[in-house]
């Protein structure tokens, strides 16, 4: 009978022991957004990598357990409100495009003002990496300035060109409608085409209506968001795959957060950032595959096209640079570091460009 008692006792204990652990796991809530839908690549990796592998590994690795209140597809932020969303503390963490910030960030599109650059994913996050391994302002100035922590840079797959018509010259797109995103529309100003700001969440019915006939965009683009019903046609002009999105954490958030649930954090950002660069990678030619079995035509320009292309820009990456540098920005050395950084990761360049 004694025997029965402790062992009932035991049980009791440990029972209690295990309410008492869990009890005792605080409960941190994040609320996490992105203005685009997780039919972007970068999105579905934050809902897909990025939430669940904090989940587990704080679960794992502290006394913590973190739970996250997921926005996307501009339910808590639109996409051009999404530095704002986490300056001001309404988001916790947010997943954005710095083309949408053209005031608070026009350095952040360096990569941009460097056209026809690498189309590897994972070779634009090196280059991005090299820029701000090596120039402090590119991750300060995000705390300095608007209360946030960046702990991720975001690279997309190559930037292309979708129409809803053929085209083979540049002469073909002379007064044509085509949207882009901030600094990408400069791009189209050598084929004399109208650009048109817009957003991917917009694309689809702004092109069944005709607020614009093409898109600058990556090949994923066109196929999650279906674009290829509506734009028949996708040309491979390979104007570079572009890191210019990043992962941001409210700075007042941060600071209140355990350290070690930190540090789990910035392991899984770290190995966020490397996914957005290999899985767009991955995808790229099973995306263009994709879009000519859903019956798009697709075709490429030919070597001299893009030479020519890139001759017409030739000059507007010193006067950019120029520009920065006049506003205070350190312009010319972001752009000296991504020219090199290019060429030392394999990247030949179609003209040299020249910055003084």
């Amino acid at each position: 009978m004694k025997s029965r008692a402790l062992l009932r006792l035991a049980v009791i204990a440990a029972v209690t022991a295990a309410a008492t652990a869990a009890s005792a796991q605080e409960v941190i809530r994040l609320r996490i957004a992105s203005g685009h839908p997780p039919a972007n690549t970068y999105v579905n990796l934050m809902q897909g990598f990025f939430v669940p592998e904090v989940t587990k590994r704080v679960a794992a690795k502290t006394k913590y357990k973190v739970e996250f209140v997921e926005g996307y597809g501009g339910a808590m932020v639109k996409v051009a409100d999404t530095l704002e969303g986490v300056q001001a503390g309404i988001i916790d963490i947010g997943g954005y495009c710095f083309c949408f910030e053209p005031s608070n960030l026009p350095l952040h599109a360096f990569q941009i003002m460097l056209p026809f650059g690498t189309m590897d994913p994972t070779v634009s996050l090196k280059v991005a990496r090299a820029v701000y391994d090596k120039v402090p302002y590119m991750s300060k100035v995000f705390e300095d300035k608007y209360k946030q922590k960046l702990i991720a840079l975001i690279a997309d797959n190559g930037y292309n060109l979708g129409t809803n018509f053929a085209w083979q010259n540049v002469s073909d797109l002379k007064g044509q409608k085509i949207a882009g995103a901030g600094l990408n529309l400069k791009w189209l100003e050598f084929a004399g085409a109208t650009p048109v700001q817009s957003s991917l969440p917009d694309a689809y019915t702004s092109m069944q209506t005709g607020v614009y006939n093409g898109w600058i965009m990556f090949p994923s683009a066109w196929v999650n968001f279906k674009l290829y019903e509506v734009g028949k046609y996708y040309t491979e002009v390979g104007f570079g795959a572009i890191t210019w999105h990043g992962l941001t954490v409210n700075s007042a958030r941060w600071e209140k957060l355990p350290k070690e649930v930190q540090a789990v954090i910035l392991e899984v950002a770290k190995e966020f950032e490397a996914k957005t660069g290999t899985v767009n990678k991955e995808n790229y030619p099973k995306q263009i595959a994709e879009l000519k079995a859903k019956g798009v035509n697709v075709n490429a320009v030919t070597d001299k096209v893009r030479q020519d292309w890139a001759n017409s820009l030739a000059a507007w990456p010193a006067q950019k640079a120029k520009e920065l540098d006049a506003a205070g920005m350190p312009g010319t050395q972001v752009l000296e570091i991504a020219l090199k950084a290019a060429e030392d990761n394999g990247h030949k360049w179609p003209i040299q460009y020249k910055l003084k």
